[in-house]
C-alpha cells in the first residue's frame, strides 16, 4: 500500500473516531441534562429505556473507538492493511468498507464458518 493511500485510511479512521467521540460527549451531556421526573410512569419507563439502548450504543461505540486506536496503531508499526492470520494484504474495497478489519475477506470467512460450526455444537 502507497503512503497516499496509508494518509487516506489514516484520515479516514481519524475522522470516524472524532464523529464518534462528539456522540459520547453529547451523550453524556443529555444524560446530564435530563435529570427531569416525568409524571407518568409510562413515560418514566419509556424514557429509562430510550437512555438504556443510547448507553449500550454508547458502550459499543466505545469499543469501536479502542478497535480504531489499534488500526491506528497499525498504521504507524506498518501492518495496517495485512491480514493477521494469513500476512496478506487485506483488499483495498475491504479496507474501504471497515477500515479496522484485521483479517482478509478469505480468514474472515474461514473464521466465521469454524464459529458456526462450533457454536451448533
Amino acid at each position: 500500500m502507497n503512503p497516499v493511500m496509508v494518509e487516506y485510511f489514516r484520515r479516514k479512521l481519524l475522522r470516524w473516531r472524532g464523529e464518534l467521540l462528539q456522540e459520547s460527549t453529547e451523550t453524556l451531556q443529555s444524560l446530564q441534562d435530563g435529570g427531569m421526573q416525568e409524571p407518568d410512569i409510562a413515560d418514566r419507563a419509556s424514557l429509562e429505556t430510550d437512555r438504556s439502548l443510547e448507553l449500550r450504543t454508547r458502550d459499543r461505540e466505545r469499543k469501536l473507538v479502542a478497535k480504531i486506536d489499534a488500526a491506528l496503531g497499525r498504521i504507524v508499526d506498518g501492518s495496517f492493511g495485512y491480514c493477521e492470520e494469513t500476512g496478506e494484504p487485506i483488499g483495498i474495497h475491504r479496507l474501504d468498507a471497515r477500515p479496522i478489519a484485521t483479517l482478509s475477506l478469505d480468514a474472515q470467512e474461514r473464521h466465521e464458518r469454524l464459529e458456526r460450526t462450533h457454536r451448533d455444537d
